[in-house]
């Protein structure tokens, strides 16, 4: 499951098991990229209130569906295999579009997106690999960019700090051996209300 101890649901006392209660899903199913938090349930907080805030809630302009594309493409960057499989699922469920979700995946897959998205999607998505594989080559002119094409300062920033997150978690999965669920791949905290934190 991975390389450091973790606790179970099963196992779970005070604070750690007030979150667990907040978070899990089907059958008290627990996603294993929270509980590799579960020595530091400070820490597992803090992850789920930053993941809520820039995945799942109602103060975001971006259609969920690019939003979960941004982080899934980035996993792919950081060969993240873990969020790779979590939030494809959260494209296709977001999109409720078969064809374009597979248009999507291949775009992910060839790092090629001009026939999958207009100018300013597109431009979301080379800002998303500047900011994960060339971080020093961003500038005032990238951001300029984006606003040309027609992102708000508001949604650039959904932008920056959503792929920000995907670098952070992708590092937590990679870098302590997160091994991937073998049922309930993608839930997630979908609902609109932003306190709710449980994966359905």
């Amino acid at each position: 499951m991975s390389w450091i101890k973790t606790i179970n649901y099963q196992e779970a006392t005070g604070k750690l098991k007030r979150f667990y209660d907040r978070i899990k899903g089907p059958d008290n199913s627990l996603d294993n990229v929270l509980t590799i938090h579960s020595l530091r349930p400070h820490s597992l907080e803090g992850h789920m209130v930053l993941y809520k805030n820039v995945l799942h809630h109602s103060g975001n302009s971006l259609p969920k569906w690019y939003l979960e594309t941004l982080g899934t493409y980035v996993s792919h960057l950081n060969n993240c295999t873990y969020c790779v499989a979590h939030h494809s699922v959260g494209i296709k469920r977001n999109l409720q579009d078969d064809t374009k979700y597979q248009l999507i995946i291949t775009a992910i897959n060839t790092d090629d997106f001009k026939t999958v998205f207009d100018t300013k999607y597109a431009a979301g998505i080379h800002y998303a690999k500047l900011l994960t594989l060339h971080l020093n080559d961003t500038s005032e002119a990238v951001i300029q960019q984006l606003r040309k094409v027609g992102f708000l300062d508001g949604e650039i920033l959904e932008i920056n700090q959503l792929v920000s997150y995907f670098n952070y978690v992708n590092r937590t999965v990679v870098g302590l051996g997160v091994s991937l669920e073998k049922k309930y791949i993608g839930l997630s905290p979908n609902a609109s209300d932003d306190s709710n934190w449980s994966h359905k």
